[in-house]
């Protein structure tokens, strides 16, 4: 048993056996593990001494998680361009179903014209909750994130236009590309974000935009609902959301986290 460093590249994969690991990514290879997430949370591996290569496995979400919670109009460029409120004193809101999760290189399928035929992208941040919490303070919040992923928060926005709430919009199949890996040790308030649609960047923010932080955000919403290790909380999008069609591809990087690529059809 060997304790997490702080800074590791954690991957949930499927290998050709069909078994569901964990593995710590060096490179190209895979180290894999027989670590629950339980106990990556709580910063033990257990190497069992097999090494695959990345190209190898199919790489899934990277966590399985009770719920996944959105953050809305963080970015006061992206609240103007869909109609939301720039400056807000508290955050607006939404969760999606966990039947919207796909993984990296999964496609978005897009619903018939008659239900939308209006999809965007939006390319975020999203944090991986790393123990339980209710009541956190702002000063704390940040010793309850495990880590960071890649989401793509996918919007009907014709629906969200005119539904009273957002559920319907954000939360069809597919709509929630989130990975592909967990990246212990980064600092989630000051990271770029770099989103591409079939190569021209549509994208390019930074959480350190966010008109109200990140710490602020986990505390706030754990005076709400109480925080469970592996939850999704995906912090919002930056300006540039725009449309996706059949064919497309969408890539959203991180900087120090990596890329999740997506077809569209």
């Amino acid at each position: 048993m060997h304790v997490l460093q702080k800074t590791q590249k954690i991957v949930r994969y499927q290998n050709q056996q069909g078994n569901i690991h964990y593995g710590i990514v060096e490179d190209d290879m895979i180290l894999q593990l027989s670590s629950s997430f339980a106990e990556l949370v709580n910063k033990e591996i257990k190497y069992d001494g097999v090494e695959l290569k990345y190209s190898d496995v199919k790489i899934l979400e990277p966590v399985k998680p009770s719920k996944v919670v959105n953050f809305g109009w963080t970015y006061a460029g992206h609240a103007k361009e869909t109609g939301g409120e720039a400056n807000l004193v508290e955050p607006f809101l939404f969760l999606k179903p966990l039947s919207s999760l796909i993984a990296d290189k999964e496609n978005i399928i897009l619903p018939p014209n008659e239900l939308s035929n209006q999809v965007e992208l939006e390319g975020e941040v999203a944090l991986v909750i790393g123990k339980r919490g209710k009541n956190i303070k702002e000063e704390d919040a940040l010793d309850y994130v495990f880590g960071c992923t890649i989401f793509n928060d996918v919007t009907a926005r014709d629906l969200t236009k005119k539904d009273p709430q957002f559920t319907r919009g954000k939360g069809f199949d597919t709509f929630g590309p989130l990975g592909p890996c967990i990246v212990t040790g980064v600092d989630p308030t000051n990271l770029r974000i770099v989103t591409t649609l079939n190569g021209r960047v549509v994208q390019d923010g930074n959480t350190n935009e966010m008109s109200l932080s990140i710490p602020f955000l986990i505390s706030w919403l754990s005076q709400v609902m109480t925080l469970e290790p592996g939850d999704i909380l995906a912090t919002g999008s930056p300006s540039g959301s725009c449309m996706i069609k059949s064919g497309d591809e969408v890539v959203v990087e991180v900087e120090n986290i990596g890329r999740l690529c997506n077809g569209v059809q």
